[in-house]
């Protein structure tokens, strides 16, 4: 069970009004105390999954109020243990539509991880170098093994997230900061990838760079599985560093194929290691926002939904019409 402790800072005049909706929601324990003569403060003890009800609904009644705030911490561990809460008795045994998914974390929680995560900082340009480093020694050695260890590092795993998640809840602002991670990273990774290729000689048909070269509507379904598997991942608060082995099987090995390629002066080889990563960026992308709306990720205010299907709907058009016009390529090339 994946626990999280909620604190709540209200009006001390409207403590028994925060009491009723963090009942309502659910969880295991909770306390009050006073903070000072203007505010109180609620400690709640829940479950992941009674986790989202009860910040919707205290934001709801209390986002407006001075003095406000809300905070979510992980525990990892509490005795006694806790037992497993019941789920809630429906009619129909039907889900709401509205209501979130209980096997994922709170939507704050998870739009604060990623956009924690999503820095244009020196940790991140000392991943994406680390990873193209080992990436490109796998890839000219043939050696698999290596490739996983550059695939474990997985940098570009967070801001494709990131970016589906912003799609997703309509967030521009959370959208441009992850383009601009994303095209700093990839732009970076196949700069270094091109001067590698430049510089150490290899042969380019070894099966990892060979294999990188040739495009197949398999890579297509590879693509969006990956995709799926890093949205889940974020969302149920697994580590990235497991999942991004899968996702970074898409992403970052064909990106270094293709530098290592274009920096060998080798362009007929280098287009199908581009449309290899074209392929896979689109890819991940869709499938990450249909995982975040299968999860039922969604902005916790009405007119934040508005935006936020009209920035779907939008993004949708353009990535299916994108691997559209890819998946015509493969088909071409194929001929």
């Amino acid at each position: 069970m994946a626990l999280r402790m909620i604190e709540v800072v209200v009006p001390r005049s409207r403590l028994d009004e925060a009491t009723r909706l963090l009942d309502d929601a659910g969880g295991i324990e909770q306390w009050r105390t006073s903070i000072d003569d203007d505010r109180a403060l609620i400690r709640l003890l829940a479950d992941s999954a009674q986790c989202e009800p009860a910040v919707v609904a205290i934001e709801k009644h209390f986002d407006a109020s001075e003095g406000f705030r809300l905070m979510i911490f992980e525990v990892q561990a509490t005795l006694p243990r806790p037992q497993e809460p019941e789920p809630p008795a429906t009619p129909a045994d039907a889900p709401d539509e509205k209501s979130p998914d209980p096997d994922r974390i709170a939507c704050e929680e998870l739009v604060q991880r990623l956009a924690d995560s999503s820095k244009l900082t020196r940790v991140y340009i000392a991943s994406v170098v680390l990873s193209v480093i080992v990436a490109a020694i796998g890839l000219i050695r043939d050696d698999v093994a290596v490739i996983i260890g550059a695939m474990v590092i997985a940098p570009l795993l967070t801001p494709n997230m990131t970016l589906a998640l912003a799609t997703t809840l309509g967030d521009p602002a959370l959208g441009k900061k992850s383009i601009r991670v994303n095209l700093v990273g990839i732009a970076l990774a196949l700069a270094l990838a091109t001067l590698i290729g430049l510089l150490a000689p290899f042969d380019p048909h070894v099966s990892q760079i060979a294999g990188r070269t040739h495009v197949s509507l398999s890579d297509v379904a590879l693509a969006l599985a990956a995709g799926c598997a890093g949205a889940l991942a974020v969302t149920t608060g697994l580590s990235a560093a497991l999942v991004g082995v899968m996702v970074a099987v898409a992403l970052m090995p064909p990106l270094v194929t293709l530098g290592l390629l274009l920096g060998s002066g080798q362009p007929h080889l280098a287009g199908g290691a581009a449309l290899l990563t074209s392929v896979n960026i689109v890819c991940v992308n869709i499938a990450g926002v249909a995982t975040f709306l299968w999860q039922r990720v969604r902005p916790s205010k009405w007119w934040q939904e508005d935006r936020a299907k009209r920035m779907v709907r939008r993004a949708a058009l353009g990535w299916v019409l994108l691997l559209a016009i890819l998946i015509a390529l493969i088909l071409i090339s194929k001929k």
